[in-house]
């Protein structure tokens, strides 16, 4: 019996969305690289994103996706992440996420205040 093949090994379900993420990565040496991609699945302790480039593993990840619903309908919020990059190939690439946070868009938020 073959214990270990139809096993998830995730510790959280993910979920298939697809929506824009733009990331910054800092390699271990070198100049960090920026860039965007879409998103493939999601869940709180990791994701798959698709982007032109391979990321260096192991550098650490800081993303900024824009998730696809609003705050109180008006306000547009971006789901933000830091990581590390577990797996990157053929313009595929995994992260295991250490901390996430949802935000609302700063400026966005500003300007309904101010005409409010």
């Amino acid at each position: 019996m073959d214990r270990g093949r139809n096993q998830e090994r995730r510790k959280c379900m993910r979920y298939t969305l697809a929506f824009p993420i733009r990331y910054r990565v800092t390699p271990r040496h070198g100049l960090p690289l920026t860039g965007g991609g879409t998103t493939c699945d999601i869940s709180p302790a990791g994701l798959s994103f698709l982007c032109r480039e391979a990321l260096p593993v192991g550098s650490h990840i800081e993303m900024v996706a824009e998730w696809p619903a609003n705050a109180d309908d008006r306000c547009p919020l971006d789901l933000k992440m830091t990581g590390f990059v577990v797996r990157s190939n053929q313009g595929s690439v995994a992260v295991r996420v250490t901390s996430h946070k949802l935000c609302a868009d700063a400026a966005v938020a500003l300007s309904y205040r101010a005409s409010a």
